[in-house]
């Protein structure tokens, strides 16, 4: 299975974009889907994810502005991402897992959010 991520852009502080992440096959195998950043000179970081059971996990950071969902009809999945900030400003990655599969673990290719002040 491979995850391609799209979305990224150029946008304002406080504005908003929309990532999906489409996957080339079915993802109701995986467990979890989610959405990872890597900003210049820091780690990769959590933002969200979301469990096939519809449990969500959120950064604190992004709490409140950005919101996961997940389309199994679609194969994939989105990040709403509302009122960014400069901070923001990263690498997004997604992420798949599946406690069934072999690989487990999946990657997109990554797309860049840059938020201007």
């Amino acid at each position: 299975v491979q995850l391609q991520a799209y979305g990224g852009g150029l946008v304002q502080d406080g504005g908003r974009l929309r990532l999906s992440c489409v996957a080339s096959g079915s993802i109701v195998s995986f467990n979890v889907m989610g959405w990872y950043r890597q900003a210049p000179g820091k780690q990769r970081e959590l933002v969200a994810s979301r469990t096939t059971g519809g449990t969500i996990n959120y950064a604190d950071s992004v709490k409140g502005r950005f919101t996961i969902t997940r389309e199994n009809t679609r194969n994939t999945v989105y990040l709403q991402m509302d009122s960014l900030k400069p901070e923001d400003t990263a690498v997004y990655y997604c992420n798949a897992y599946s406690s069934r599969l072999n690989p487990s673990e999946y990657w997109g290719q990554g797309t860049l959010v840059t938020v201007s002040s």
